[in-house]
């Protein structure tokens, strides 16, 4: 048994059984939104929803993506794709949904990313991107954690405006490592320790001891005795 497609149109097929033609139409159904929608068209067109999300793909994301110009929906996040977003990528106008977080990719934001006026949801977040954020309706719309955790953004929705279409300079925070936090407090710690050792250990036992006590204030006494007859016997000389 095998199977021929009709060059008469995109949805007529034949299967060819024996020396027999059977013809039938190839349909999809896909629901979005709860409102179900018919498609017989054949091949990669009829793709809806293109999900590869938490795999390991890397390299650049190719631009023939956007060639699926009825796509609703594309997640392509938690994954190693590194590169610019491809510059063509407002060709899928169609967009509802665009998930590209957590991944490598750098550069600016596509300007054509503007032209999807049905995008609803977008999330570009823990990236490398840089420069101004594209002006738009739509981007500005978004909340900035969909932009965040690329230090090199800037323009609305951020608070942080753009200097000749790049994010101003600021000065760099160094975070203390955990390692040295905790070599740090358990100085302190064995510090504050040793102290209440050790002067518990000499004064606890002079309170605690009369003979101690008693020697102890009677070599402080012979010492400020001391001090002060060389003290007066300086002077007199």
């Amino acid at each position: 048994m095998t199977q021929k497609a009709s060059s008469q149109g995109l949805s007529t097929h034949l299967y060819l059984i024996n020396s027999d033609l059977f013809e039938y139409d190839l349909d999809a159904f896909l629901t979005w939104k709860g409102v179900e929608h018919v498609f017989n068209n054949n091949g990669l067109v009829l793709l809806k929803v293109v999900d590869l999300s938490s795999n390991h793909f890397s390299e650049e994301i190719p631009p023939e993506i956007a060639d699926l110009i009825q796509l609703v929906s594309l997640n392509l996040s938690r994954n190693n794709f590194a590169g610019k977003i491809p510059s063509n990528i407002g060709n899928l106008t169609s967009l509802d949904s665009l998930d590209l977080s957590r991944n490598k990719l750098l550069g600016s934001i596509p300007p054509s990313l503007s032209q999807i006026d049905r995008l609803s949801v977008l999330d570009l977040s823990h990236n490398q991107l840089s420069g101004k954020i594209p002006t738009s309706t739509q981007l500005q719309s978004f909340n900035p954690s969909s932009y965040e955790d690329n230090l090199d953004l800037c323009g609305p929705p951020f608070v942080k405006f753009c200097v000749k279409g790049k994010p101003p300079h600021e000065p760099k925070v160094e975070v203390q490592d955990d390692e040295d936090l905790l070599l740090n407090r358990g100085f302190y710690i064995s510090l504050t320790f040793g102290f209440i050792i050790g002067f518990w250990g000499v004064f606890g036992s002079i309170l605690i001891k009369r003979s101690w006590r008693h020697a102890y204030f009677r070599f402080m006494n012979n010492l400020v005795d001391n001090i002060y007859v060389k003290y007066r016997w300086g002077r007199n000389d």
